[in-house]
């Protein structure tokens, strides 16, 4: 059974959908695929109904029964970043909890698919010492970065590659979401490749979020890449 992280560049670079279209493509090639989000933060109210957006979204488009109690460590309402939303609340993000748990789904699920929040250095503590890169060290599993192609990709994926390969944690490929194909972006995609050569997918900019369960990933070298992973450890 092997499992990785979705981690991305910055806040808002796509990483839930990104998540959420690998859980359903995974399981359509026969796994048994959970989606995993440690800490989420920023409570949706719809009328007179709240949720969170990360859950909710891998609970409308799994094709297989999940477990609604374990998709998710720690919640908080506020839309900040972890530390800070968790202080709000009067409480403390414990990170033995959170790799207890992605533990206890590894033994249970082919392949759990854990979505990091915000960026990489997001801190996950008060004191700031604790961050996600932490966490994904300890958990010892490999990541998928997700990132932009607009103007600033290029400092920021490298600035995000260099940090996870100075600490040896694995890079299976990159997802550059939100592509509108522009001269520019396309150069952005060529000059990161050139630094990193690793299995990508590139999705284009959606103007409906469910247009993404149309998006022919399969189709990619990232894809190859995670069937390759996940048959040759199985």
């Amino acid at each position: 059974m092997q499992h990785f992280w979705v981690v991305g560049t910055d806040t808002d670079v796509g990483k839930t959908i990104v998540t959420t279209l690998l859980v359903r493509n995974l399981q359509k090639q026969g796994f048994h695929v959970t989606p995993y989000k440690p800490v989420q933060t920023g409570e949706v109210h719809d009328g007179e109904q709240s949720y969170y957006y990360d859950t909710s979204m891998y609970e409308k488009y799994s094709l297989q029964l999940l477990d609604r109690e374990n998709l998710n460590g720690y919640s908080f309402k506020e839309a900040a970043s972890p530390h800070f939303a968790a202080q709000l609340e009067g409480q403390q993000i414990n990170i033995q909890r959170l790799l207890s748990q992605m533990q206890q789904l590894q033994q249970k699920w082919d392949v759990v698919i854990c979505e990091g929040a915000g960026g990489i250095f997001v801190p996950l503590d008060s004191d700031g010492e604790t961050t996600l890169i932490d966490v994904i060290v300890q958990s010892k599993l490999p990541v998928v970065v997700v990132t932009r192609t607009t103007l600033g990709t290029i400092n920021h994926t490298l600035l995000t590659l260099e940090a996870l390969s100075s600490r040896q944690i694995e890079v299976l490929g990159i997802v550059f979401n939100g592509d509108m194909g522009s001269e520019m972006e396309q150069d952005n995609i060529k000059t990161i490749l050139k630094h990193y050569p690793l299995p990508f997918a590139t999705i284009p900019k959606l103007k409906d979020l469910s247009h993404m369960i149309e998006f022919a990933i399969t189709e990619t070298t990232l894809f190859e890449r995670l069937l390759k992973y996940e048959t040759s450890n199985n």
